[in-house]
């Protein structure tokens, strides 16, 4: 590998890593959603939620002012007793309250899923890209690249499948919540999209033969035509 191939494949690595890690924060927290119930009276307890792909952490907030924004409950961050649970289809005996309606479990299975397989392409690119630094190896770069392009375009479609999970909850009659905000672990998953599908598509690029930078090269590297 030539060393201006190096220092950008480097370069291109740092980036790997940001999504990686913003990658695995968004896959292990549960900070993708926010969701508040209605506030029926102050001085009273009501709900508040967040999840993410694996666990939903419920808080009873006692409301002793209204809430500025309407009548929901909230803002999360205020004291409150905190239960946090597995959701139902994951762990068997757990309670998932949330989770009622038969769709939207499909909903978020999938997503858990779809975030899975971006971990498996992430790992794979990983190991491609590591074994590319080794005398000769420049081909691995390709399906380095491929890898992580897949993984970004899998987060982004776990990031969808979820969005499309949290309307459906709002919309629907057999849930409780009235009121919802994407939070940080959301924000992380497409920082995670953007890092490592443009960081594939860049490894891609890199991997691509030397073109000529004008036409003596091409004639230079020509072979000499036999003479007769």
């Amino acid at each position: 590998m030539f060393e201006d191939k190096r220092t950008k494949v480097r370069m291109t690595f740092l980036v790997i890593l940001l999504g990686i890690s913003s990658m695995f924060v968004a896959v292990v927290s549960d900070h993708w959603a926010v969701l508040n119930a209605r506030v029926e009276h102050l001085n009273a307890t009501c709900e508040a939620a967040h999840f993410g792909l694996w666990r939903l952490c419920k808080k009873s907030i006692f409301m002793r002012v209204e809430d500025p924004g309407g009548s929901s409950c909230g803002p999360i961050s205020l004291p409150g007793a905190k239960n946090c649970s597995y959701f139902k289809h994951f762990t068997s005996g757990e309670e998932a309250e949330l989770f009622e309606v038969e769709t939207q479990k499909e909903y978020n299975i999938s997503a858990a899923a779809i975030a899975v397989f971006s971990l498996a392409f992430m790992m794979l690119g990983t190991l491609c890209l590591i074994g590319s630094f080794g005398r000769g190896r420049d081909y691995l770069l390709r399906p380095a690249g491929m890898f992580f392009a897949f993984a970004g375009l899998c987060i982004i479609i776990s990031v969808e499948v979820m969005r499309q999970s949290v309307k459906r909850m709002i919309d629907s009659d057999e849930t409780i919540w009235i009121q919802y905000y994407y939070s940080w672990s959301f924000a992380c998953a497409c920082s995670a999209f953007v890092l490592l599908f443009l960081s594939g598509i860049a490894l891609l690029l890199i991997s691509m033969p030397h073109m000529p930078r004008n036409s003596w090269e091409t004639c230079m590297d020509a072979e000499p035509e036999p003479l007769d």
